[in-house]
């Protein structure tokens, strides 16, 4: 009769889908505050609760996107070479909240007197919009 003995380590993608779900799931929420914070500050969109269902909307999109980004890096990149894949990971996470929050929170043709150049007051100079 053989012995069960501890479990082996996890193949390479359960990795990938854990950090894909984690970083996945603070992407949507950082970026979602800040959207919904340049909408609030600008005085973009038709009224409170419809900006709200439209955040409510994107927020699983923006889940599986990262997600989905994850998954697929560590499934390349993580396999071989862990620690890359992981800065690699951060660095998109990063960049995709930066993309989503100037893209679909910084309205460019929306005329409002409260933001001038329709950038918010308290968003920061180096940062690009």
């Amino acid at each position: 009769m053989t012995q069960a003995g501890p479990p082996g380590p996890p193949p390479p993608r359960s990795g990938g889908i854990l950090l894909g779900v984690l970083f996945g799931g603070l992407t949507a929420v950082v970026s979602l505050t800040a959207i919904g914070r340049v909408w609030a500050t600008c005085d973009i969109g038709i009224n409170a609760a419809a900006d709200s269902l439209t955040l409510v909307f994107l927020a699983p999109l923006i889940w599986i996107a990262t997600a989905v980004a994850w998954v697929v890096l560590y499934g390349t990149l993580g396999r071989r070479h862990p620690g890359p894949a992981l800065t690699a990971g951060i660095a998109f996470t990063v960049w995709f909240t930066w993309f989503l929050v100037t893209w679909l929170g910084i309205a460019d043709s929306y005329p409002d007197p409260i933001c001038p150049g329709n950038v918010p007051p308290w968003w920061p100079d180096h940062l690009p919009t």
